[in-house]
């Protein structure tokens, strides 16, 4: 895959496409100029062609995926109200995760006997330690079966981002309640406010477990969370001057005392465990102290002092985490004039509102930068893109919640093969996340290797082929029923233009879906009539399981073959 030669490429800036139409052009893209991107616009509002192709790389990169439904609903919006409408997340918490688990070899008196098949486990603490693989794998499998329903909404890719953002690891932790509580934070704060939210995670069961801050004295100060809160939360470790050893000291005898009920999964103060002299900055933080305190309001009135404290280095927090959000929505690298026009513009608009989250993705999301097209087709898909984005877009049809062991099963299914694939929601590699977000200089392209690229081939295969069963249910791609959703299947030109639409983010040039068209849908013939007549032979008798049989083997052939290009792993 030559990825210079997809920036070379730009888009028609004329009046939206109509169905068929491509909507690339093959003029040359602004030239890749030494050290940066060659872009040049900023967060000014987008004002440009409102067309699919626009639409699905708002919705690939705010979600998992971009439906021909979707795409539909949207294009009929202003891309302003688009991208309010995706910001704007009413929708409750999902239904909690299910006890779908078989529990031979359980404790006879634990408590997690008493909840029903079928029924949720997440408010009743189990006392077996054997149970917590289980709630795990039901809370992990749930979670992906979220993404697969997600809403019109960012909010479920907010949650991942914010996972990976404050990783904790469910196999150190090993906690179901903890799990899913965590995720219930992370979702109810995701478009909230980041001070906030770095105040709850600080006090979450699964990070003070994972992070050991309910191990932490005053007698034994312990500076894991300490040194993570300023290096990967808030900070991070790239500015000159930063916090230094004396920092994380400080900050980790502030955190002292807090402690976890493990009998009823609850986080209170000890403040027989807590450090109640002062404690002292280094001069990043111009030598302040923090009053230490022996009452039982001491941890949250030092908490509270500790963020101030670090907020108040307002620069190097808001531009950490703009950074972050533009690598996550936008793209890997940062060159001097997205430094300069996007991201200390948004960190400055994130200190001016106080902190708050969807104002600055709305900004964003809304500008010129975003929609640029060297902003556009240039990352490769995590492996949840990937493997939820491809069940989404296909409509792939889960069991349904009647039948709670096939569907839980089949989200197994997703969730392992992307755990296959490097990307094991619950489970990052470490601390500081999936090193595709962070890992210098390649990022993004570390999804990517002989290992995980002939996985992704083989489950796009599996699925477009075979298909997958499991407790008597099946995930198979319908390649007639995809193409029955597009708005003019029986014009192979169309055909293949709208699938593209939907399934790429970079163009095949006009040879090359010549060529497709004639090999696989129009079996070495010159007139497109050899596929019309044949999709029109299927509808006209949808009984006919000859004319079926034609349309479906070709169409599979067809979209077997796109999932196999390179172009496929870019979103």
């Amino acid at each position: 895959m030559d990825r210079r030669a997809f920036f070379r490429q730009t888009r028609k800036t004329g009046p939206p496409a109509t169905s068929g139409e491509n909507t690339y052009a093959t003029q040359p893209r602004p030239a890749i100029i030494a050290g940066g991107r060659g872009i040049s616009t900023g967060l000014d509002p987008y004002s440009g062609p409102w067309t699919p192709n626009e639409v699905a790389h708002l919705l690939k990169r705010t979600g998992f995926g971009a439906t021909q439904p979707d795409i539909d609903h949207f294009i009929n919006m202003t891309p302003d109200q688009a991208v309010d409408a995706l910001l704007q997340d009413t929708s409750p918490l999902p239904a909690p995760p299910l006890k779908v688990y078989d529990t031979d070899g359980i404790d006879g008196g634990d408590p997690d006997l008493t909840v029903a098949h079928g029924q949720t486990w997440v408010n009743t603490h189990a006392l077996d330690t054997d149970v917590e693989p289980l709630r795990i794998q039901s809370w992990k499998n749930w979670w992906v079966g979220g993404m697969l329903r997600q809403e019109r909404s960012i909010t479920e890719k907010m949650v991942l981002f914010w996972h990976n953002h404050f990783a904790t690891e469910t196999a150190i932790y090993n906690n179901g309640i903890y799990a899913y509580r965590h995720y219930s934070l992370l979702r109810t704060q995701a478009l909230g406010n980041f001070k906030q939210l770095v105040r709850a995670v600080t006090l979450d069961l699964a990070m003070l477990r994972y992070l050991d801050g309910y191990l932490n004295s005053g007698y034994a100060p312990d500076e894991n969370y300490a040194r993570e809160l300023q290096e990967l939360f808030t900070l991070g470790k790239e500015n000159n001057p930063n916090y230094t050893e004396q920092d994380v000291l400080a900050a980790a005898r502030v955190l002292t005392g807090w402690r976890i009920n493990l009998a009823d999964d609850t986080v209170y103060f000890d403040p027989a465990q807590h450090d109640a002299k002062p404690k002292k900055f280094s001069s990043f933080y111009g030598g302040a102290s923090i009053s230490g305190g022996s009452d039982a309001t001491a941890g949250d009135t030092e908490l509270d002092a500790l963020l101030d404290l670090i907020f108040g280095k307002a620069v190097e927090v808001s531009e950490f985490l703009i950074g972050k959000l533009y690598r996550y929505f936008c793209y890997y690298t940062i060159d001097e004039y997205t430094k300069n026009n996007v991201i200390q513009p948004l960190a400055r608009q994130f200190r001016e509102n106080g902190w708050n989250i969807k104002p600055i993705l709305a900004t964003l999301l809304k500008s010129e930068h975003f929609f640029d097209p060297l902003s556009q087709g240039c990352l490769i898909k995590s492996p949840l893109d990937f493997l939820v984005g491809l069940c989404r877009e296909f409509n792939v049809v889960f069991p349904d919640s009647s039948q709670p062991d096939q569907q839980y099963a089949l989200w197994e299914f997703i969730r392992t093969q992307s755990g296959d694939m490097q990307q094991n929601p619950g489970d990052p590699p470490g601390v500081s996340g999936w090193p595709a977000y962070y890992q210098l200089p390649v990022f993004h392209e570390m999804w990517i290797n002989s290992d995980t690229l002939p996985r992704r081939n083989t489950f796009s295969d599996l699925l477009i082929l075979n298909g997958y069963t499991r407790e008597g249910a099946e995930l198979k791609i319908d390649p007639v029923a995809f193409a029955g959703t597009l708005p003019n299947p029986a014009d192979p030109n169309a055909l293949i233009n709208d699938s593209l639409a939907i399934l790429y983010r970079v163009p095949l040039s006009a040879a090359s879906r010549d060529s497709i068209k004639k090999q696989l849908l129009l079996s070495n013939q010159v007139q497109d009539y050899y596929w019309s007549n044949a999709w029109n032979a299927h509808i006209n008798n949808p009984n006919d399981k000859v004319a079926y049989e034609t349309v479906f083997n070709r169409l599979q052939a067809l979209y077997k073959y796109f999932m196999n290009l390179a172009e496929y792993q870019l979103a």
